[in-house]
């Protein structure tokens, strides 16, 4: 049986990254051949402390971190496969990436433009411990490249000849619509703490709406607990995964708005993804792999401009057959392209590939 080492910061189902790009086969890789385990550093006591404020707690669990990957390289058999999901080690070395990759065969998976700086409230002060430039180190240590779009593969392929562009995919036996009745059309958001930046990108259209439409839209916000905003009745609410597939079922439009930057475009679309998984008629901003995502009118909108935003909400708003249309053609184009359905072989024929090279 062929191992391979899944290696990352967060515990399983803590992550976003984790959980679209590789925990979801995780059963599928176990049934095919390979011994799948999951090897991570950050437990949920540990993750509380990395986030919080004691810089005495952090150096504890970076000391136990760096003990607990030289224990697994220690016991890990030659030749087995590697799999670093954006990092191994939370610090800027490469270092054990480059000792996994001299015993095993690395494959590292990519779904952000993380070669740029971007760190999270919580540890701006201790930013200067991180190094962007590592990811071109990591990639060229590789193996094998999962890049989560074509822009990332561009950019991975500078450093290295062997890369595939995997997208980010989405368990559509999970996650199944659930139909409800609300008592007005619920404009609905779903992200994270470090992603509410992007929500409010959006405020000056959801204002606009609110001005148009009064009491008959609403909005929602999922993904950060301690979000508020008065104006628009916004009471955000905090993550769980049990409540996911309920909660964005609520919505009845589902928006993704993104800045045109860099980091921006490194982005694979899985907020749009789970709002057209579930049937919520979705539209996003042309940024990065939305625009190959959505075919304008057919699945879904695109939408740039304020006036672009407004007028394709408006016709959403006012039309729920509109709404219905979009959102069955949603998720069928999920299934189709962006489903562990439409994946799941792939992964086996991609591994089964490397355990069979020298």
């Amino acid at each position: 049986m062929k191992s391979i080492y899944f290696l990352t910061l967060h515990r399983p189902d803590r992550s976003p990254s984790q959980r679209f790009r590789f925990e979801q086969y995780i059963n599928h890789l176990a049934q095919n051949g390979f011994k799948p385990l999951h090897f991570f550093l950050l437990n949920q006591d540990d993750d509380k402390a990395f986030y919080g404020k004691s810089k005495f707690s952090k150096l504890l669990i970076l000391l136990k971190s760096v003990l607990r990957l030289f224990q697994l390289y220690f016991s890990i058999e030659k030749g087995c496969i590697v799999f670093v999901q954006r990092e191994c080690f939370m610090l800027g070395t490469s270092f054990f990436e480059g000792l996994f990759s001299r015993k095993g065969k690395l494959v590292f998976d990519f779904d952000d433009s993380i070669w740029l700086q971007n760190v999270s409230e919580a540890n701006k002060n201790l930013a200067f411990l991180k190094n962007p430039a590592k990811t071109s180190e990591i990639i060229k240590l590789s193996r094998l490249v999962f890049a989560g779009n074509a822009y990332l593969k561009n950019y991975a392929s500078q450093f290295n000849s062997n890369v595939v562009i995997v997208p980010t995919t989405i368990d559509t036996n999970e996650y199944k619509p659930l139909k409800q009745q609300n008592t007005s059309v619920v404009i609905g958001w779903s992200g994270s703490v470090t992603t509410i930046q992007h929500f409010e990108f959006a405020l000056p259209i959801l204002e606009a709406i609110k001005e148009k439409y009064g009491n008959k839209v609403s909005f929602k916000v999922i993904g950060d607990g301690n979000y508020r905003n008065e104006k628009l009745g916004i009471v955000g609410l905090p993550w769980k995964k049990e409540d996911e597939v309920k909660e964005i079922s609520s919505f009845d439009i589902g928006f993704m708005p993104l800045p045109n930057d860099e980091w921006a475009s490194g982005k694979c679309g899985l907020k749009g993804l789970q709002y057209m998984a579930l049937e919520v008629p979705t539209i996003m901003s042309p940024v990065g792999v939305n625009s190959e995502i959505i075919q304008q009118g057919e699945n879904g909108y695109l939408a740039e401009t304020q006036e672009e935003w407004v007028e394709k909400l408006s016709l959403l708003i006012e039309d729920e057959q509109l709404r219905l249309k979009l959102g069955k053609a949603g998720r069928a184009t999920v299934i189709d392209k962006f489903s562990v359905i439409a994946w799941q072989n792939k992964y086996i024929e991609l591994f089964n590939g490397l355990s069979a090279s020298n």
